[in-house]
């Protein structure tokens, strides 16, 4: 089953539980599949690549969002944030911990052979592809960061 048809599945499931706040998300969800969808270009079915990077996209930046609202001292919409990120979290792939990010990243510094901050790109060019969907980019960055500056 397709992302757009789960979420369509999902989105009538919350209409008759009168879930406004899961319903709301479902149909940012919804929207952004139509605009990937009738882009300039795109094709007709998504890929599931191209999904998760547009869910991905869509909690970065409602993390993004969250933080600026506790910044300002906006509770009720950083609580909204929360709840959308939560739910759109859902139908992304397991993230994973930071142990195993670890793990994984020194396995990509010991197979390439980097051993400076100049060999930064090349590890992360692997590794954005790899973990694409399964930890944030800014978190991988920080990590390979930390490995390289032992």
């Amino acid at each position: 089953m397709s992302l757009e048809q789960l979420i369509n599945n999902d989105i009538k499931t919350a209409m008759r539980a009168k879930d406004k706040g899961r319903l709301r998300t479902l149909r940012a969800i919804k929207s952004q599949i139509l605009l990937a969808k009738t882009a300039e270009g795109a094709s007709e079915e998504m890929g599931a690549d191209a999904e998760i990077k547009m869910l991905s996209k869509m909690v970065k930046q409602r993390k993004d969002s969250l933080e600026i609202y506790r910044k300002q001292g906006r509770d009720e919409l950083a609580a909204k944030e929360e709840e959308e990120v939560a739910v759109i979290e859902g139908y992304l792939p397991k993230q994973l911990s930071e142990e195993e990010l670890t793990s994984a990243l020194q396995k990509i510094i010991d197979d390439t052979g980097a051993s400076s901050m100049r060999d930064m790109g090349k590890v992360m060019g692997i590794a954005s592809k790899q973990f694409a969907g399964k930890a944030d980019g800014k978190t991988i960055s920080t990590k390979v960061k930390q490995l390289l500056n032992k």
